[in-house]
């Protein structure tokens, strides 16, 4: 398997401050061994004539010596080897670099990304409340409208219309096929016949019928002159026009004017009878199937089916590059209306806050393994002189205090033993 590449690490930790931080505290540790060294120089050159002191003074100052090298050793060997000497378990950083990435990979995932964790954190939060207040704030509603709308357009322009129109016109075709006529023209004749609609469309169509005749009266006029016999004299023919005329506008207007008249009834009575035979009678419907496919065969209703896709996405591309388009006021509207319900409904919140509750277990439980993963890899993909320098400069000033307190405390232990022993001595 090929060795995965090394990772660059982000410049951020890479803090100036920090480094200067850990030089001044590398600098008080060595200047503290430097101090404790001249002073047993000194000692060791003026020697023990010069009085009872310099013992305590010289022990001190050996003591303070031999803490300074052991703790530079110890912090030294955690990121390189002392004096680039190769002894053992030292550059324990570098060396166990990866272990290390999976150890803290493992730590993560067992102690934070848990199921019990995660649910006992989000026990305390609350949920529907933090969502709904963020997407209630002043604005907000507006932009992530203007959002959604950005994003319907990045993916409407990925689609290509030579693919979708032909697969849109094909479910389309497909679905209207499938569909039975009868059943549908038959609900749609009751809702009509129910709210009476039906009279009002007959009132309607005598209004226009007889507004026609009115408009085309000459006409009529010239065909029944046309088709007399020449014999017949034209003030015959005008009586008998205007008779029949006036008759046929009677008729009409009477029609018109009474709801309850016989036309009306009988027209009532087999429009009713006609939504029965197209729920019962399979001749009646194969019939209006037959038309149905007629209909969908006409190449207007093809060419009208393969646009549905172009011009839904027009008009959709349309509303949404609209600021004031009915689109983006209606979204606006849904954030808005999602934003008081998640505040104030309680069964709302309830919802929320328990589905959180299981689809963050649910992520947990699926991902938590991959996080713990990513994790350990990242660190193993590092550089790892680059590594060791970065963790150093994150938490070498504190190791720093270590030589700092070694230097004091080794030399304080060797006071207290050297006195020990001279008062036993």
């Amino acid at each position: 398997m090929p060795a995965s590449p090394i990772a660059p690490l982000a410049g951020s930790l890479d803090d100036p401050e920090r480094a200067r931080d850990l030089a001044r505290m590398k600098r008080l540790a060595t200047g503290l061994f430097l101090v404790a060294a001249a002073v047993f120089l000194a000692c060791v050159l003026v020697g023990e004539d010069a009085g009872a002191w310099v013992g305590y003074v010289r022990a001190t100052a050996e003591a303070s010596m031999v803490g300074a090298l052991a703790d530079w050793f110890a912090v030294t060997a955690l990121f390189r080897h002392p004096l680039r000497l190769p002894i053992p378990h030292t550059a324990i950083i570098p060396r166990k670099k990866d272990q290390i990435g999976e150890s803290l990979g493992t730590f993560v995932q067992e102690n934070f990304l848990t199921r019990a964790v995660v649910e006992e954190k989000l026990t305390t939060v609350d949920v529907p409340g933090r969502l709904g207040g963020f997407l209630a704030a002043p604005g907000r509603p507006e932009r992530l409208a203007g959002d959604a709308s950005a994003v319907l357009t990045a993916l409407t322009s990925l689609l290509r219309d030579e693919d979708l129109e032909p697969a849109v016109a094909s479910l389309v075709d497909r679905k209207l096929h499938e569909t039975p006529a009868a059943p549908v023209l038959a609900r749609v004749l009751e809702l009509v016949v129910e709210g009476d609609r039906h009279q009002e469309v007959l009132s309607a169509a005598l209004r226009l019928l007889a507004r026609f005749l009115h408009e085309n009266r000459l006409v009529f006029r010239a065909q029944l002159g046309d088709a007399s016999p020449a014999w017949v004299p034209d003030w015959v023919d005008d009586r008998v026009f205007d008779k029949v005329f006036a008759g046929l506008q009677a008729f009409l207007d009477e029609v018109g004017d009474d709801p309850r008249h016989e036309l009306r009834r009988s027209y009532d009575a087999r429009l009713r009878a006609y939504v029965h035979a197209l729920r019962t009678d399979p001749d009646t419907a194969a019939h209006i199937e037959e038309l149905k496919k007629e209909l969908l065969e006409h190449p207007a209703v093809r060419t009208w089916s393969g646009s549905l896709w172009r011009n839904a996405k027009n008009a959709v591309l349309a509303a949404a590059a609209d600021p004031d388009s009915e689109l983006r006021a209606r979204i606006a509207g849904l954030i808005t209306d999602g934003a008081r319900l998640l505040q104030t409904d309680p069964t709302v919140r309830e919802l929320v806050q328990r589905h959180t509750h299981r689809i963050a277990g649910a992520l947990v439980d699926r991902f938590s393994g991959d996080l713990a993963e990513l994790v350990s890899s990242t660190v193993a993909r590092w550089d790892t002189e680059e590594t060791s320098r970065r963790i150093e400069l994150q938490v070498g000033r504190d190791l720093q205090w270590i030589r700092v307190n070694g230097t004091v405390v080794g030399g304080l232990a060797g006071l207290v033993i050297y006195t020990v022993a001279q008062l036993l001595g």
